[in-house]
């Protein structure tokens, strides 16, 4: 009965092996197919170092220097083969960089920084870990400095072309205090109390030269690199067409020198919605404004056609059981 019982087993569990070598077999040959295929139609490629020379605000870079061309490099890759990001980043530079243009040109401030916006916050209202905050990545401290309004209701940091004037003549003070724009821009990152203390260590006033923290180090650079890219994508294979852009909605600005008890209300009167509302007005802090101070405000409202609302329905209030 044993002997029996055992070359059962044996039997089934060869059966089994051979099953099993078939399938692993078969498996192997599918999964061969499919890489060849897989290979044939995607490919990942080094990329080729610019024979062009390359600038920043007109001012040189010494991409024949190996250390900035790794830099340079690093920075391209992460952009080229970060796809989605860089897609994003694109569609919204379409949609924000007709309003920045125009104010860096009124301020003498070289176009290329309008990628400085884009590598500071990807063109989003959002703020850093330090407080810094909006498009621009402006910290209080400094707002106040330039007279900007930031309180509890209003905080003009969010206000795009606010912020961007205030970035103009950030930069301009630190062009005319380091000499080049590209130390401007150093500055812009780590401070200009902070930069001119290690060129004065290093002995050094030369963004090329200098021995900074990481995320100064690679500034210059991921602005470089998102610059190359957006103005030549179908070079780092990125095809884009008309239609996948971001497209800036038009408005008009209603001028508001008193007190708002509410904004939903005042969005309800020029068609649109509070979600509406505060997306073109985001630096309206609160649901109301108080304006003791009878100040006059521009708040900008869509223009009719491009937004359409569900009817809102009367609210029904609900009793709790005790």
């Amino acid at each position: 009965m044993k002997k029996t019982f055992y070359s059962f087993t044996l039997i089934i569990a060869l059966i089994g092996i051979a099953k099993f070598f078939s399938f692993s077999s078969n498996e192997l040959a599918d999964d061969q197919s499919f890489m060849n295929h897989f290979n044939s139609k995607y490919s990942i490629f080094a990329l080729p170092k610019p024979t062009a020379q390359m600038d920043f605000c007109g001012e040189r870079v010494p991409l024949e220097n190996p250390d900035i061309w790794e830099r340079f490099d690093k920075e391209l890759l992460k952009n080229t083969y970060w796809q989605s990001n860089t897609l994003l980043l694109h569609k919204r530079a379409h949609k924000y960089f007709p309003i920045i243009e125009p104010i860096l040109a009124e301020y003498q401030v070289p176009d290329d920084f309008k990628y400085l916006a884009l590598i500071e916050s990807g063109l989003e209202n959002v703020i850093s870990p330090a407080g810094a905050t909006g498009f621009w990545q402006i910290m209080k401290g400094t707002a106040k400095e330039f007279d900007m309004e930031v309180n509890s209701e209003i905080d003009e940091r969010y206000h795009l072309e606010k912020s961007t004037i205030l970035a103009c003549k950030f930069l301009s003070i630190g062009k005319e205090k380091f000499g080049s724009w590209t130390l401007a821009a150093a500055a812009y990152n780590m401070g200009r109390t902070g930069l001119q203390k290690q060129m004065n260590i290093q002995k050094a006033n030369n963004y090329y030269d200098l021995l900074l923290n990481n995320e100064t180090s690679r500034y210059v650079f991921r602005i470089l690199a998102l610059k190359n890219i957006i103005e030549d994508p179908k070079h780092y294979g990125f095809h884009l067409r008309d239609k996948d852009l971001y497209q800036h909605v038009p408005t008009y600005s209603v001028s508001v020198d008193s007190a708002v008890s509410d904004w939903s209300d005042f969005a309800k009167k020029h068609d649109i919605n509070y979600k509406i509302l505060k997306r073109y007005n985001p630096w309206l802090r609160k649901n109301y404004l108080t304006n003791s101070k009878r100040k006059v405000y521009k708040i900008d409202i869509p223009q009719k056609g491009y937004y359409t609302f569900q009817p809102s329905k009367p609210t029904e209030s609900i009793e709790l059981s005790k």
